[in-house]
């Protein structure tokens, strides 16, 4: 454990790019807006994207000052991801500006600065730091840190030509994307010897995505295949497999940021909705019983924010307690998501189970969070394993 913990408290600058980020949501129509997207074809966000990551300058929290970003930390990143979650906004900021921003990020750290693989991830950055690109890793939504390199992409014969054009080519299929529908570039893990990370283009020759029916529409999944499709080399080895596990960590970081912001948000609905809510000539939630209730999510709620924040405060550091932290998080604050979202729809009484009514956007999205990088269960084990825990 660190010998000093950090300020968990909300910074000045995080408070603001959370103010910054609310009235954005809520002038762009905020829930009444995402509810209406999950009705369509187009279920992502584009021009709220392209505010968020461009105006607010979100996409490139994570980037350096030097490479066109912001400078900032995952602290605030959580301070956004907790934003974005209030109104579930259909942008994909975990996918593209935490996920795989956290990816390339590692790459360069580590990567030959004159090499051409070097060049291109510090252009992508630019681009996404800009606003300009957006970029998801095609792994599974549900995968979770410490899990085995992905390996269903595998390298294919090469063409004439590509040797000399830095070109591998690439062949399979990856399930259960997020994030991955509104983007320009994949970073994609593939088998070989050695194992590789390469970046493609979403519209080259070879690359097909079929967008799936998924349980939250507000972040819709997406199955992606290769067919010979070109790849450009950018990490191999131990490095591509620790820019990939440094992604997980980071993403299921910020989740667990994203799933205090809903359900603080599902406390504040439901608190709303009780005092006005009347029966029997009084409040409902002048009742004893939800009283309690709420009073027992609060307590959760609160308890949940500071194992989140504590993940993030440790990301930002890179202290050594990183994975404990991140661990701890997500084994708290999946299921406090989870009950904050049903006891949303619950007190909101028979409003709050129609399609009218945006509480089962909440509930569909704490749910889907639920088994993003990894479930609750996977990380209470991996916590055990990492502190030390035998089991029973």
């Amino acid at each position: 454990m660190s010998e000093s913990l950090p300020d968990l408290l909300s910074s000045d600058a995080e408070r603001a790019l959370a103010d910054s980020l609310s009235s954005l949501l809520a002038d762009r129509g905020g829930l009444d807006k995402a509810l209406a997207l999950t009705e369509s074809g187009q279920t992502y966000d584009d021009g709220l994207w392209r505010s968020v990551a461009a105006d607010l300058g979100c996409a490139g929290l994570l980037i350096p000052e030097g490479q066109g970003g912001a400078g900032a930390s995952y602290r605030e990143a959580a301070a956004a991801a907790e934003a974005l979650a209030a109104f579930v906004a259909p942008v994909p900021f975990l996918g593209s500006a935490v996920v795989a921003t956290t990816a390339l990020l590692g790459v360069a750290a580590a990567a030959n600065q004159t090499s051409a693989s070097a060049r291109a991830v510090a252009d992508l950055l630019g681009r996404l730091a800009e606003g300009d690109a957006t970029a998801a890793v095609a792994i599974p939504f549900a995968t979770a840190p410490g899990a085995p390199y992905p390996t269903s992409v595998r390298l294919s014969g090469t063409r004439p030509g590509d040797a000399a054009d830095g070109i591998a080519r690439l062949r399979g299929m990856v399930t259960g994307v997020a994030d991955a529908l509104p983007a320009g570039v994949l970073l994609v893990p593939a088998d070989g010897v050695p194992l590789g990370l390469y970046l493609v283009d979403m519209a080259a020759p070879g690359v097909a995505k079929r967008p799936v029916v998924s349980l939250d529409m507000t972040r819709q999944l997406c199955d992606l295949s290769f067919d010979d499709a070109p790849g450009t080399l950018i990490a191999s080895g131990p490095v591509a497999s620790g820019a990939l596990e440094a992604a997980l960590t980071a993403g299921a970081g910020m989740l667990a940021a994203e799933q205090v912001g809903l359900a603080q948000r599902c406390l504040d609905m439901t608190v709303g909705y009780v005092r006005e809510r009347r029966q029997f000539a009084r409040p409902v939630g002048s009742f004893q019983a939800l009283k309690h209730r709420l009073a027992d999510l609060w307590v959760s709620i609160t308890q949940a924010r500071a194992a989140s924040r504590y993940a993030a405060a440790c990301l930002a550091t890179r202290d050594p307690d990183t994975e404990v932290a991140v661990a701890l998080a997500q084994a708290y604050c999946s299921d406090v998501a989870v009950q904050a979202a049903q006891e949303c729809v619950q007190m909101h009484g028979g409003i709050g189970f129609t399609w009218e009514h945006p509480a089962h956007l909440y509930l569909k999205r704490a749910k889907a969070d639920s088994i993003a990088f990894g479930t609750a269960d996977a990380h209470r084990a991996s916590l055990a394993a990492l502190v030390n825990l035998p089991a029973r």
